[in-house]
């Protein structure tokens, strides 16, 4: 993916070289739009992506993976320089859709004016932890030759738990509130509560949309009401589409309710599921504001507003 991107950049390249000087790329205000999705691992998010990459051509944008070493979603802050550089300034690219296992970045920072609008999608924190586990050891059915880094290990969920395996810590459930906490060091301390907090702000002021695994469908339709300049068309993709969209663990054995229990004893399970509370209670209000449901379907409100009383009258 990393050489596809390099080669890819390269052509760009050389295009302005062939075609003379670099002009000024003037992008309509419309097409103006930067889209980041910062995925969190086993979350549903490449049933998600792959449906940016079907409509990408049929709407005219573009998709970027966001590929960082070793998966690390914490940038150097150079690397955080050049990402904003990028992402404001590229305009061949605009507009874009840019995916990738990144913590939050707050782009106000960089004296940016306008921001990217950040999306996202987050789970039940036992059951992420879970498919992640079962991915190490087995992969999925979107690359089944794919070796994992945990391949060969049979040990269950719940033998892991049971022992007190690393792979299955209590400590293992942070991750979805440092991935919206950001770039501060406290945000990667382990059972933060001003982590937390700064999380569940990000989520309300900074992104523009949050959706659960659990209702995905739901997340989709939502994004094509609001965004249709990226989403026109993804309901019904979602619904009919290849079997590509959907990605699911192998090998994944439920753990049982003795080994949930023990993982809700700790306070670090607490806080995750405090935040994963909140931001569905969050996801549910906006869809409640914006749905109808009739004979079991849910439809999109029409709009609901308009402008009276406009002074002055024009003759």
């Amino acid at each position: 993916e990393r050489a596809i991107a390099r080669h890819e950049v390269r052509e760009i390249e050389q295009r302005h070289t062939v075609d003379g000087p670099r002009q000024d790329v003037t992008v309509d205000e419309d097409d103006d739009v930067v889209i980041i999705y910062n995925r969190v691992p086993k979350t549903a998010s490449t049933s998600f992506t792959n449906i940016a990459y079907d409509l990408c051509a049929k709407n005219k944008y573009h998709v970027l993976h966001i590929n960082t070493t070793k998966n690390n979603p914490v940038m150097s802050l150079q690397d955080q320089v050049r990402f904003v550089k990028n992402v404001t300034s590229w305009k061949e690219m605009k507009p874009g859709f840019y995916h990738g296992h990144v913590s939050y970045l707050d782009f106000a920072k960089f004296g940016v004016k306008k921001k990217p609008i950040y999306i996202n999608v987050i789970r039940d924190p036992i059951e992420r932890l879970v498919s992640y586990y079962y991915f190490l050891r087995f992969g999925d059915d979107y690359r089944p030759g794919l070796r994992r880094r945990k391949q060969g290990d049979k040990k269950t969920f719940d033998e892991c738990v049971a022992a007190g395996g690393s792979d299955c810590a209590p400590e293992k459930l942070w991750l979805q509130i440092p991935f919206f906490c950001g770039h501060s060091s406290e945000c990667w301390n382990v059972g933060s509560r001003w982590a937390l907090e700064q999380a569940k702000y990000n989520l309300i002021n900074e992104y523009f949309l949050v959706g659960v695994t659990e209702e995905l469908e739901d997340f989709i339709m939502l994004l094509e009401a609001a965004l249709p300049r990226f989403f026109r068309g993804a309901t019904e993709l979602y619904r009919t589409g290849k079997k590509s969209h959907l990605r699911k663990t192998t090998e994944k054995k439920l753990p049982t309710k003795e080994t949930i229990a023990k993982l809700q004893q700790s306070e670090i399970w607490k806080m995750e599921n405090e935040f994963y509370e909140f931001a569905l209670e969050q996801f549910q209000f906006v869809r409640a504001h914006a749905v109808r449901e009739k004979d079991g379907e849910l439809y999109i409100l029409a709009q609901n507003f308009f402008y009276e009383k406009i002074y002055p009258k024009s003759n």
